[in-house]
C-alpha cells in the first residue's frame, strides 16, 4: 500500500521531539523503536493536551503556554502513537507551515492583537476540506494525492479568521464512505485503516473516523468531521467524544468534496459539549448566534423530552446504558414524554433516500473534479471510475466502487424524478418525521442512543453492523441539528447518547447536551486496548 508523502518525515519528528523531551535524536529514535512494546497505559496523554479545547483556550489566554509550543507537543504525540506505537492512523498529512503559523500567531498575542477564543488553537481537517496550505485534499484516494488547490474553505477561513492554526488534515472512510456498498469505515488508500484508540481492533465508524479519533487521543485541540447520514455522529459514539452536526446550511459547504447538497455538513468533533461550541462559533463567524450563551447547567430544566423509545434497539446493556441516562436528563430538570411508535415510513422512501444520494453525488463530485487543477488526473466521476479501475491494485484491493457505477447512471438535477424524491423523501423526514413528532408529543427535543457498540474491522467482509440503534438517518436526512454526547461504555467500549432537534434549533440543542454532560459526566479517555482479550474478564472467559 501507498503512503501519504506528505506526512513530515520522521527526521523533523524526531528533532521536534527533541526539543520538547530533551532526548537527543538517536534516543528519540530509539524511543520510537520501542513503543510497540510499551504497555498501552502509556499511551494516555498526560499535561495540557489532555485537556478540553476550553481549557486549552484558557491556558493560552494567561500565557501558561504558547501556540508553538502546544504545536510542538502535538506533533511529537502524532508521531509517538499515530505513527508509532498503536499506530493509529488518524492523521493522514501535516501542515509544514503550522510551526511558524503558531510562531506568527504567539507574535500577535504578545502585541495584545487576540482574534478570539480559537487563537492560537492547534485544529486538525477531516481530508475532503480544502484549506490553502501547501497539502492536498484527497478524500483518502490517490487519484487526489496531488489536489493542493490553495483554496481555504470559508469554513477554514473563518477559523482562520478567529486565529486558529490548521495543523494538518485527518484520515478518512475513502470519499466519505460513498464508494462501495461493501466498504470498511476508516479505510482509505492513501492512510490505511484508522484504529480505534479504544480498542485497536474495532471499528472507529465513518467517515469522520480520523477526525475522532485524533480528537479522543488527544492528537489536536478538537477537529472536524463531515456528514452526509452519520458521519460524525457514528464516530463521536465508537470514541467517547462530542459531535455535533448542524443543520445544514448554516456551515458552508464551499471546497468540499461533496456527496448531497442536501445533505452534506461540516461540524466540530471536540471532548465537550463547550468546545463545540466554541468551533460552532469560529466556523460560522458571519452568524449573530452565540452557540456558548445557552450553555447552562440548568438548561435542561422544565423542558419536554421526547423519549424515542422505538429507537432505542434490543442491546440490553446500551438500552440499560440509556435508561441511566434518562435519570440524568429527569435529575436535571426535564420531563420526558415516552415515543413507542415512530413516524410512518415506508421502504420506497428508503430506497428514494439512497437514489437522492446518488443523483447528488453525481451532478457535484463532476463539478467539483472539474474545478481542480490541471495536474489532478481526474475531471469528472467517469474518468474517477476509470482511474480506480486502471489502479485497482491499490484502489480496488478490499472493496469495490459499486456506488461511484450506479451514481454515473443517474440523471441531472433538473429532471423531475430527481424533483419529486427530493421533495419525498425530505417531507417523509421533516414534516413527518421529526417536526411531527415534536409537534405531536408537544416535546422540544427527541434523544435515543447515538449506535452501537461498534464491531471488529473487517477487511474480508467489509463493514458487518449489529442492530443500528438511534434516529440519526431521519436527522441527517431532514438537515437537522444533531448532537451526540458520551453516555457510557460496555467492555471499554463507548456508547453515546443524541440530542436532536428542528431546523436552526443548533444553540439551544448544544445547550441540552450541556446541561446533560454537566450531570452525566460519562467521557472515558481511551485505553488502547489491543483487542477484547485485554480484558481480564473476557480473557478468562475465552481461554479457562
Amino acid at each position: 500500500m501507498k503512503k501519504y508523502t506528505s506526512i513530515l518525515p520522521i527526521q523533523l519528528i524526531l528533532i521536534i521531539a527533541f526539543v520538547i523531551t530533551g532526548c537527543s535524536p538517536d534516543e528519540t529514535q530509539k524511543n520510537a523503536n520501542t513503543l510497540g512494546e510499551k504497555d498501552q497505559n502509556s499511551y494516555q496523554a498526560e499535561g495540557i493536551i489532555a485537556k478540553s479545547l476550553p481549557e486549552i483556550s484558557d491556558a493560552l489566554a494567561h500565557q501558561n503556554i504558547t501556540s508553538e509550543a502546544l504545536v510542538r507537543l502535538y506533533l511529537a504525540r502524532i508521531a509517538e502513537i499515530d505513527k508509532n506505537g498503536p499506530k493509529l492512523q488518524a492523521v493522514l498529512s501535516l501542515n509544514p507551515n503550522a510551526i511558524s503559523d503558531a510562531q506568527e500567531s504567539d507574535r500577535l498575542r504578545r502585541i495584545g492583537n487576540i482574534k478570539g477564543p480559537m487563537h492560537g488553537i492547534p485544529i486538525l481537517l477531516k481530508d475532503n476540506i480544502e484549506a490553502k496550505d501547501p497539502i492536498a485534499t484527497t478524500a483518502g484516494s490517490s487519484a487526489l494525492k496531488d489536489n493542493i488547490t490553495g483554496r481555504d474553505s470559508p469554513l477554514v477561513a473563518d477559523l482562520r479568521q478567529q486565529g486558529a492554526i490548521i495543523l494538518g488534515k485527518t484520515n478518512l472512510s475513502q470519499w466519505a464512505n460513498f464508494r462501495s456498498e461493501s466498504s470498511m469505515s476508516g479505510w482509505s488508500s492513501l492512510g490505511g485503516q484508522v484504529r480505534n484508540a479504544h480498542m485497536l481492533d474495532r471499528n472507529p465508524c465513518g467517515s469522520s473516523s480520523g477526525s475522532a479519533v485524533a480528537t479522543a487521543a488527544s492528537l489536536a485541540a478538537a477537529t472536524v468531521g463531515t456528514e452526509t447520514n452519520g458521519s460524525i455522529i457514528c464516530p463521536a459514539n465508537a470514541s467517547s467524544i462530542v459531535g455535533f452536526k448542524p443543520t445544514v446550511g448554516l456551515i458552508s459547504q464551499d471546497y468540499i468534496i461533496p456527496i448531497s447538497v442536501s445533505q452534506d455538513t461540516a461540524g466540530p468533533l471536540t471532548k465537550t459539549v463547550k468546545g463545540a461550541a466554541m468551533m460552532m462559533n469560529a466556523m460560522t463567524r458571519d452568524s449573530q448566534i452565540d452557540y456558548t450563551e445557552l450553555l447552562k447547567d440548568t438548561a435542561l430544566k422544565g423542558v419536554r423530552v421526547g423519549v424515542l423509545h422505538f429507537a432505542e434497539g434490543q442491546n440490553n446493556n446500551i438500552k440499560n446504558l440509556f435508561e441511566e441516562a434518562l435519570k440524568d436528563i429527569e435529575t436535571a430538570g426535564a420531563i420526558l414524554i415516552d415515543i413507542n411508535e415512530s413516524p410512518s415510513s415506508s421502504k420506497d422512501v428508503d430506497n428514494q433516500s439512497y437514489d437522492l444520494l446518488k443523483y447528488e453525488f453525481k451532478d457535484g463530485m463532476n463539478r467539483y473534479l472539474s474545478s481542480l487543477p490541471n495536474d489532478v488526473p481526474v475531471r469528472s466521476l467517469k474518468e474517477l471510475i476509470d482511474f480506480n479501475n486502471a489502479h485497482s491494485d491499490v484502489e480496488l484491493t478490499l472493496f469495490d466502487q459499486s456506488i461511484f457505477i450506479a451514481s454515473d447512471a443517474m440523471k441531472s438535477l433538473d429532471t423531475p424524478e430527481y424533483i419529486a424524491t427530493l421533495k419525498a423523501v425530505q417531507k417523509a423526514n421533516r414534516e413527518n418525521g421529526i417536526d411531527f413528532l415534536l409537534k405531536y408529543y408537544n416535546v422540544d427535543l427527541l434523544i435515543a442512543p447515538s449506535g452501537p457498540i461498534v464491531p471488529r474491522v473487517d477487511p474480508i467482509n467489509g463493514d458487518v453492523w449489529p442492530e443500528f440503534p438511534g434516529a440519526g438517518s431521519m436527522a441527517a436526512i431532514a438537515g437537522y441539528p444533531h448532537a451526540s454526547v458520551p453516555m457510557g461504555t460496555i467492555h471499554h467500549l463507548p456508547v453515546n447518547i443524541s440530542f436532536i432537534g428542528s431546523q436552526n434549533q443548533d444553540a439551544n440543542i448544544l445547550s441540552y447536551a450541556y446541561a446533560y454532560e454537566q450531570i452525566s459526566k460519562k467521557r472515558v479517555s481511551p485505553q488502547y486496548l489491543k483487542n477484547a482479550e485485554d480484558i481480564a474478564s473476557i480473557e478468562k472467559a475465552l481461554n479457562p
